[in-house]
């Protein structure tokens, strides 16, 4: 994997570091590291609005190895760097994976890591997964490690532990996907032992203690489930819209490194990249298994190859299942199955008798793989070309030197062959069509960027980047996107989120890299309708930056009341900047924003607490700067109190009249985290329950018969016969 890693970094050095890495994860790394190393655990940042619930986005916030990952982050200045590194020790832990589950199903050590090697480097888990989607890649590298142990565990090979702890660590990473994978992986496994041995008990076993890991991952989901009613991805409705859906003829791309499939997605409908791409012998190699022996083992290789078809179902839509959408997701676990069985059949059935007949067989499949990816992009016949002549190549190599000098050498081959295609392919896509172009290194984005304290809104529009604009020489000097305030340590309602407040966004029509529209300035000094108060004084913002390319003409107005226009030398190319004329409002009076007929004092507060002094003769309302994620209780001098909003998003307070010097207590808890600590316990108390039977069922095969008793009498009496 290391050689695989330089050989994707010689084709591209920022190839781990593009798209959602770069403008979400590194900055919210950063962001939580900081917040653990001053010992708080960041589950909601009520400045960052709709960005700052870490319980819904991907934060991983009960997943260790990425507590770790977020502890570390703080530390590393360039953090291209860092993510390539974090990448590589994932890639490395996925790779591993792949190659436990060949050997689970009986494949031979050297076709095994030949798979091992092979996933990694597939199509869509390079492009995406690895290059940008981390959540992803993490998910998958534990859930094949799952699924291996889950065989191991079945087969009494191994115990319940490992299976709970990477079934844990895949719910875990907060991630959707790699949770519902790993619950299909686990059908297949379910079907496939009962097919190969009838392991009813074992099987018994396998899904109560995948129950248990699933009641213990409850509590990474439950906040969001139960706040899904407020977002953008609240809707349960299964659309097919074949954006991202990829029709089954395109797995006949699998083995051309050339290929760039045709379907909808970004990019129009012949995709810049190898998406579908798995691994060059994968197809080829079929027309040297020994098929009628290989028939008698259909059962035991069973779950692979029912996973695959899943997946390869899943892949061609629909392109919407309520939170689930973008189908090609899917793909890299279509590759995790034909290669394990591929690799699996190889090791165990794999013959070159008749090495002209099956020749020509292989002939044949890459003709196929040629026409189909002519079919798909036939502009790029020369590259095709080449690209099939290269797998005819290597193909001979490969089963010459498994003839002449053994397998071992000739995977070996197969490995070595992985890593010029693979910087072939990432060059072939250069530049990069998902990149950002962010910088890398965090002191030189600081020493260059505006140092703005207090809170700050950014009112700007991504879409107007000119490709030149992108660089710290450029906007990124003045403007953030996505979680690049993280990264700089600055304090902006700006972020990234996956899973927005849909009124929120609908009041700034803000969207998930927070770029708004033009209309959101007149909306954020609009008075709102129930209260008078504009927006952004009821948001307790200090600064507003203005982006001028979405606001040509705004300085040429005065300011609004209580502003002023603020020069920043050396950043009027990009923005305009607002603030407010009396100072900082943010730190005053903690985080009430607006009272009406009723005197707040602020007494103390936390990231999710407000503690307030109130009084009221006729009663009334406070409003807090708080985003009205379901969660809030309140109580005043003990009791409850109900909670209502304004402008739909934003947290608010009736207060009855005839209150007098009371305490008003205002707290967020992830909904539901009662429930999803209940059930944690009960799962690990399963997990306990399962280990004990699992020790007890070994200590009893292991303690002899009577017959080994009696035998075993004589010679331990003469052992005590002095000599």
């Amino acid at each position: 994997m290391l050689l695989g890693y330089a050989a994707v970094l010689l084709a591209n050095a920022r190839h781990f570091f593009t798209d959602d890495t770069e403008s979400q994860y590194t900055g919210l790394w950063v962001a939580m590291g900081r917040a653990l190393r001053a010992g708080e655990f960041p589950v909601l940042w009520p400045e960052q609005w709709m960005s700052g619930n870490n319980t819904m986005d991907d934060a991983g916030l009960f997943n260790p190895p990425q507590l770790l990952i977020d502890l570390l982050a703080p530390s590393f200045d360039n953090m291209a760097l860092y993510a390539t590194i974090v990448k590589l020790v994932f890639a490395i832990i996925a790779a591993l994976g792949v190659y436990r589950i060949c050997l689970a199903y009986g494949g031979r050590p050297a076709w095994s890591a030949v798979a091992g090697i092979a996933f990694p480097l597939s199509g869509f888990f390079l492009f995406f997964d690895e290059a940008s989607w981390m959540t992803a890649l993490t998910g998958t590298a534990w859930l094949v490690h799952a699924w291996a142990s889950a065989v191991r565990y079945t087969r009494g090979q191994g115990g319940p532990i490992p299976v709970f702890v990477f079934l844990y660590l895949t719910i875990s990473t907060q991630y959707i996907f790699p949770a519902i994978e790993a619950m299909l992986m686990l059908a297949a496994v379910v079907v496939g032992e009962i097919l190969y041995r009838r392991a009813w008990a074992q099987v018994a076993r396998l899904a109560a203690v995948s129950a248990c890991a699933g009641l213990a991952g409850l509590l990474t989901f439950l906040p969001s489930m139960l706040s899904a009613k407020v977002t953008w991805r609240g809707t349960a409705q299964i659309n097919n819209d074949q954006f991202l859906t990829v029709p089954w003829s395109e797995s006949l791309n699998a083995s051309l490194p050339s290929t760039l499939p045709a379907f909808n997605s970004w990019w129009g409908y012949i995709q810049p990249m190898p998406i579908t791409y798995i691994a060059w012998f994968l197809i080829p190699a079929l027309a040297f298994v020994d098929w009628h022996k290989a028939r008698d083992s259909w059962r035991e290789l069973s779950a692979p190859a029912l996973f695959a078809v899943v997946m390869l179902m899943w892949a061609a839509g629909p392109g919407t299942i309520g939170p689930l959408r973008w189908p090609a997701r899917v793909l890299p676990m279509v590759a995790i199955g034909l290669l394990v069985l591929v690799c699996v059949l190889l090791g165990r059935f794999a013959t070159v008798r008749d090495v002209r007949a099956r020749g020509i067989a292989a002939l044949v499949l890459i003709l196929a793989l040629w026409v189909r990816s002519f079919s798909a992009d036939p502009h790029n016949v020369v590259r095709h070309v080449l690209a099939a002549a290269v797998l005819i190549g290597a193909g001979a190599l490969v089963v010459w030197l498994g003839r002449t000098r053994g397998t071992a050498l000739a995977c070996a081959a197969a490995i070595a062959a992985m890593f010029p295609i693979a910087f072939w392919q990432v060059s072939a896509a250069q530049p990069t069509p998902t990149s950002y172009n962010m910088p890398t290194n965090r002191s030189e984005a600081g020493a260059v960027f505006p140092d703005f304290p207090g809170t700050t809104i950014q009112l700007a529009d991504r879409g107007l980047l000119q490709p030149g604009d992108r660089s710290l020489d450029g906007a990124y000097g003045s403007l953030v996107f996505g979680n690049y305030a993280k990264s700089l340590e600055l304090e902006y309602v700006n972020g990234y989120t996956p899973t927005g407040h849909f009124y929120f966004g609908e009041l700034l029509c803000m969207r998930w890299d927070s770029s708004v529209c033009p209309e959101a300035y007149g909306r954020l000094f609009a008075p709102e309708a129930t209260t008078g108060t504009p927006l952004v004084d009821i948001l307790k913002l200090d600064r507003v930056v203005l982006q001028r390319a979405l606001f040509p003409t705004v300085r040429d107005e005065p300011a609004p009341a209580g502003w002023k226009w603020v020069d920043q030398p050396g950043h009027e190319k990009y923005i305009w900047v607002l603030e407010r004329e009396n100072g900082l409002i943010s730190t005053v009076n903690g985080r009430v924003s607006d009272a009406k007929n009723v005197t707040a004092t602020s007494l103390s507060e936390t990231d999710t607490t407000s503690r307030v002094r109130v009084s009221s003769a006729e009663g009334g309302r406070v409003v807090f700067a708080r985003l009205s994620w379901p969660g809030y209780r309140v109580t005043l001098d003990g009791k409850p109190l109900p909670i209502t909003t304004i402008a739909k998003s934003i947290v608010a307070v009736n207060i009855p009249a005839g209150t007098d010097n009371a305490e008003l207590v205002l707290t967020w808890r992830p909904p539901g985290w009662k429930i999803g600590i209940g059930t944690a316990a009960a799962g690990l108390a399963g997990l306990g329950v399962l280990q004990w039977l699992y020790i007890r069922s070994h200590r009893t095969e292991d303690e002899p018969g009577p017959a080994e008793q009696s035998a075993g009498e004589p010679e331990r009496e003469l052992a005590r016969t002095p000599s």
